[in-house]
């Protein structure tokens, strides 16, 4: 028996403690629960973005520090050139990877953010997240 991906699975659950049992709960359970459910929704992100989130950032690394390591090693090898200072914002690719990266950040993390949907051009949540998974 094939089970549905862990994503759906997880935005069910969510959509079940938010829906049905939330409605039932006051007070510290009711906070409580919601501090589950967007714990909840936020692995469910990391499943579905994560992986396209990093595959972008190493391109942009790659391009930029002109390597071919791992994100790791890239990400470590940027941040000793930043405080060589060999790499500063004045050279426009540092400051798009750090845009960028930090955006791809914000549509885990915070999606609803209000600095994250500005990024975007947006003054709603709605599915703001799906913008940057259509992108990879």
């Amino acid at each position: 028996m094939k089970h549905p991906p862990v994503s759906e699975l997880l935005a069910a659950v969510s959509r079940f403690l938010r829906d049905e049992l939330l409605p039932t709960l006051s007070g510290a359970r009711a906070f409580n629960l919601r501090v589950s459910i967007n714990a909840i929704d936020l692995a469910r992100r990391e499943i579905e973005q994560q992986g396209g989130a990093d595959q972008r950032e190493r391109l942009r690394l790659a391009k930029l520090l002109g390597s071919d390591a791992d994100l790791e090693t890239m990400r470590q090898e940027l941040c000793e050139r930043i405080a060589r200072g060999e790499l500063t914002l004045a050279e426009p690719a540092l400051g798009e990877h750090l845009r960028s990266t930090a955006i791809d950040r914000l549509a885990i993390d915070q999606p609803t953010y209000s600095a994250y949907l500005a990024a975007l051009g947006r003054s709603d949540g709605a599915k703001a997240s799906d913008d940057r998974k259509s992108e990879e």
